[in-house]
């Protein structure tokens, strides 16, 4: 018993001093002129911190031996031993070196600020900068922040709604390399329609969630030899939360005010401005969105952050009220027949004013507007819908280190998520019922608007083990990466099935899968000049590529409308004894203009009426678009920097790789700093670089409708491989190369003014472009493969450049008692096309329709004007006490489109109304203005106002002749208007 009673007495006293080794510290951080918000309080040897709230103050839990430091931009960083002391406080003191940000992107050496980095990199805080942002999503935030970044929000154009690819300095979204701390993101599944001019496979940084991240590095370099393939226009690095010992959450709700501009100046008919206006009463687009980040930290020092983000958004509606033709005389006039040419009751109310003896009633239903108004219908339930498609998403993600032992400098790191999101996409054409071809009463008398539908699920996963070997650094892990995207329909039709057709189909699934494996090793040597790094490594990457086939009524062509004969020499002719008609009323004759014969019974056929086949708006995926492709690519690298004195720094990289379906490649970079002085330093890049088609490039295949002038076609786009590819001449493709060329300098005034300028130069040879559309009289050789329909494949069309200069200017000071951020950053460039690269096609086109034909001016259009080329983005911050607030405005240049077709000009506000010719059309340049204010009402909880182009600025109005889908330019702000949102975010 005594015995027992000593051992539990020792346990008490154990435990009592375990317990009081762990304290609670607090205190209040300032400078020499007042209490500073937003300072990290880190436990030394640990990942655990906090962060100063708004008047300076913190609070800890930390060892009573332990040692806190304390770090702000702008300030030296300092370090205070506990000593077991329960308040501390503490002021820092301000320094120039503390300015910037380190940057772990582009180099694989000693971290670097920003400013003296070879290239240029941007580094955005969005942790900090989130708060008083409007925007919900990180590839908005970065259109915010980076003036060379874009992501155009397509607000309507089939698949192109579900992803909003990302683009640097102008270039396409798979010349942009992303990763996730370091390592290579996985890119979705869809080719996807792109503002570049081209179709591209682009990551889905909505999956990416904004929760998580703490940071962004831009770097605006040509980065092959570094990183691999896609990395010609540069890299993107997102930073993932570490533990903080802190559980944030915040809810959003926001509205699209919905109103629109004054239109009196416009051609568009007052009583469709009436119609827009009525329609636009009431706000849209509402928006909710939670977010969660907890974060805690293990006594190893290791760490686990976890986030979750759901978002829905209800849909906002931009309609197109194009003044096309809804019915057309024949449906007004009882005149369509089926395909027997019995006669089909299409206006029912007309007979029934016609047998009440009511002649004016009668009149006015043989009208289009009579008859939508009987039935209740205007001109917005007719038209096409463009904007903010409804739609959820939800990310769940989470980033987690675990040191190996107490003492080992090796950890084991894992970071990853899954989402998903599903959205009903504005991306079809209204289908009038004047469309006879895609026209059924039974299930449509009015017409009908087909709805898309995008479901996604995505998955990325690293796993590895970072440490020492020896002396030497090493890093090794394993990338998973997954993304699967279905697609349906509803409201649809397969008209060629007429009233057997279902309204809702599975157009088929698309996935493509990545996983990549890295080693990589460096080594710092202090004493070589003024140090050596030495980094090397190797990367495996396989690759697999679907297409899994939709259900077979949204590919198949039915029989409806398609006569067979019932006995021999069977004459096509209708119960009026004269020959059947066509869908557009036209007498189906012989050679003998008589009415046409069928020989044999029970065989021949003919297509009276040729209904469209396929779900309309978009072709399911067919058999013969179905694909399991795979693909690996092995690489190996060297990456050198040099530090030859304290103020020049070269730097060098070589990489080689072999792609299981291309063969070798070698890359090459050149880079070098040189400080003339303190605060002024010049800096230059030269580098190769390449960039594989990609699995999706090499293997998507699909049948698709257009339009030109609201008259529909069907084309199909046909892989490189095809029996239409090699018929015509059509090569294989080959990789994109590129030489990179950059110099500017970095300079710093006053100790408080940081500025960097920098002109870069991209020359990319073989381009990947879309050709335009083979009819078979174009190429004969065709006939027999496309029949009537239009061919177009993907090609190395020609070669590009884009140059231009980018600027970056920050200022941050106390004033008052506050503290005040500028920035204000910008890009001025020029892109061009330099010329087709056109091979020996078989084609019965002259040279120089040919050259129009296989790059058509469209397409050199949207990449070289078709978005913006000069763009700047200011803004300025003050904090003070409780309150923080940002003002913002974006300036966005003038673009232009260039039509594709010359047609009849009818816009009286362009010149040369009546002729024949290009409705090509220039858009001014844009100014919008976003604001927030965050206010801290209690330690634990702040709200948050925000506007985004809170004047509701639009872009100028499409001319008349392009009208067909938006009412509005949509490459520059977009036509959504203001939008405003309230936040609440939470913290303890």
């Amino acid at each position: 018993m005594k015995k027992i009673l000593t051992l539990s007495f020792l346990l008490l006293c154990t435990l009592f001093v375990a317990q009081a080794q762990e304290i609670t510290i607090n205190g209040k951080v300032s400078d020499s002129q007042g209490p500073l918000p937003g300072v990290n309080v880190l436990v030394k040897g640990t990942t655990k911190g906090v962060i100063t709230d708004f008047d300076g103050l913190y609070s800890i839990t930390a060892d009573s031996d332990a040692i806190l430091v304390y770090s702000f931009i702008g300030y030296a960083k300092l370090e205070i031993p506990v000593n077991s002391k329960t308040t501390i406080n503490a002021i820092l003191e301000e320094s120039a070196q503390q300015l910037t940000e380190t940057v772990v992107v582009g180099s694989r050496g000693q971290a670097r600020t920003k400013l003296k980095t070879a290239a240029p990199v941007d580094v955005i805080s969005v942790s900090k900068q989130a708060i008083n942002m409007p925007q919900l999503d990180v590839g908005q935030m970065l259109v915010a922040s980076a003036p060379s970044f874009t992501a155009v929000r397509s607000q309507g154009g089939d698949l192109s709604s579900a992803v909003t690819p990302p683009t640097l300095r102008g270039l396409g979204p798979n010349q942009l390399l992303v990763l996730v701390n370091g390592k290579r993101r996985h890119s979705g599944a869809q080719l996807i329609s792109s503002p570049t001019g081209s179709q591209a496979n682009s990551v889905d940084l909505n999956f990416i969630s904004l929760d998580a991240v703490d940071r962004v590095e831009v770097l605006r370099d040509g980065a092959s030899a570094q990183y691999g393939s896609d990395a010609i226009a540069g890299v993107i690095n997102f930073i993932t939360k570490k533990g903080t010992n802190e559980f944030t959450a915040n809810f959003t709700s926001g509205f699209y005010t919905n109103n629109n501009p004054d239109l009196s100046d416009s051609n568009i008919s007052e009583s469709d401005q009436d119609l827009l206006n009525e329609k636009s009463e009431g706000v849209d687009g509402v928006t909710h969105q939670l977010g969660l980040n907890y974060g805690t930290s293990f006594e190893n020092g290791g760490f686990l952050n976890i986030t979750g983000m759901y978002r829905q958004n209800e849909q906002a509606i931009r309609p197109n009220i194009s003044g096309s033709t809804p019915y057309g005389d024949a449906y007004l006039n009882n005149q369509r027949t089926d395909p027997s040419g019995n006669i089909i009751i299409t206006n029912p109310e007309l007979l029934a004013a016609q047998a009440a003896g009511d002649a004016a009633l009668a009149s006015n239903l043989q009208t289009d507007a009579g008859l939508l108004a009987a039935r209740g219908l205007t001109a917005y339930d007719i038209s096409t819908f463009a904007g903010l498609p409804a739609a959820i998403s939800s990310v769940i993600s989470y980033n987690l280190e675990i040191p190996l032992s107490k003492d080992s400098e090796t950890s084991f790191y894992s970071f990853g998520d899954f989402g998903y999101s599903n959205g009903d996409l504005f991306s079809c054409f209204y289908r009038r019922s004047a469309q006879a071809d895609r026209f059924s009463y039974d299930l449509y008398p009015n017409g009908f608007r087909p709805q898309m539908v995008s479901t996604q699920t995505n998955i990325g996963f690293t796993g590895g083990i970072k440490g020492k070997l020896g002396d030497w650094d090493f890093d090794f892990s394993n990338t998973f990466g997954t993304n699967t995207q279905r697609y349906s329909q509803f409201n649809t039709i397969n008209a060629s099935l007429q009233s057997e057709s279902p309204t809702e189909m599975d157009l088929g699934t698309h996935k493509f899968t990545q996983n990549t494996a890295n080693f990589d090793v460096s080594k710092f040597y202090p004493d070589i000049l003024a140090g050596l790094n030495i980094a090397a490594g190797a990367e495996l990457r396989v690759e697999n590529y679907i297409i899994e086939r939709g259900q077979e009524e949204s590919y198949a062509a039915g029989d409806a409308g398609v006569i067979t004969a019932t006995e021999d020499n069977q004459a096509l002719i209708g119960p009026d004894g004269f020959p059947l008609e066509d869908l557009s009323g036209n007498a189906i004759l012989g050679e003998d203009g008589e009415a046409l014969v069928l020989p044999f019974g029970g065989t021949s056929s003919y297509p009276v009426l040729n209904y469209s086949p396929n779900s309309q708006c978009f072709r399911g995926f067919a058999p013969e678009n179905e694909a399991n492709e795979f693909r690996t690519v092995t690489a190996a690298y060297l990456d050198v920097e040099l530090d030859v004195t304290d103020k020049w720094l070269v730097a060098g990289a070589l990489r080689t790789e072999n792609y299981s379906d291309f063969g070798g490649v070698f890359t090459g970079k050149f880079a070098t700093r040189y400080s003339i002085s303190d605060n002024f330093a010049i800096r230059g890049s030269v580098s190769s670089g390449f960039r594989a088609p990609s699995l999706q490039e090499l293997n998507y295949s699909h049948t698709f409708t257009f339009f030109v002038d609201l008259e529909p076609f069907d084309g199909t786009l046909y892989p490189n491989n095809s029996s239409a590819a090699r018929a015509i001449g059509i090569e294989n493709l080959q990789e994109e190369r590129s030489t990179n060329f950059g110099f500017g300098f970095t300079t710093k005034l006053f100790n408080k003014v940081e500025i960097t300028a920098d002109y870069f130069k991209i020359d990319i040879k073989d381009r990947l472009f879309d050709t335009g559309n083979f009819s078979a009289s174009d190429a004969p050789v065709l006939e027999p493969i496309i029949g009537s329909g239009l061919a177009s494949f993907r090609i190395n069309g020609g070669d590009i450049s884009t140059q231009g200069v980018e600027v970056v200017v920050n200022y941050n000071e106390r004033v008052g008692e506050g503290m005040l951020g500028l920035n204000l950053s910008g890009i001025i460039s020029d892109r061009t096309f330099e010329g087709a690269n056109i091979p020996d096609l078989d084609t019965a086109l002259s040279d120089e329709d040919l050259e129009a034909k296989y790059i058509d001016r469209a397409v050199i259009g949207q990449y070289e004007v078709g978005n913006p080329t000069t763009t700047f983005i200011g803004s300025a911050t003050y904090s003070i006490g409780k309150w923080s607030a940002n003002l913002r405005g974006n300036y966005f240049g003038e673009i232009s489109r260039l039509d594709d077709g010359i047609g009849t000009l009818t816009d009286v506000n362009f010149p040369n109304v009546g002729q024949q010719g290009y409705s090509d059309q220039t858009f001014s340049a844009q100014f919008t203005t976003d604001f927030g204010v965050t206010y801290a009402a209690t330690d634990n909880l702040s709200l948050t106002l925000t506007g985004q182009n809170i004047f509701n600025e639009l872009p100028d109005l499409y001319r008349a002749e392009e009208r067909g889908f938006y009412l509005y330019g949509n490459a520059q702000q977009g036509s959504l208007g203001a939008y405003y949102s309230a936040r609440a975010t939470f913290s303890f």
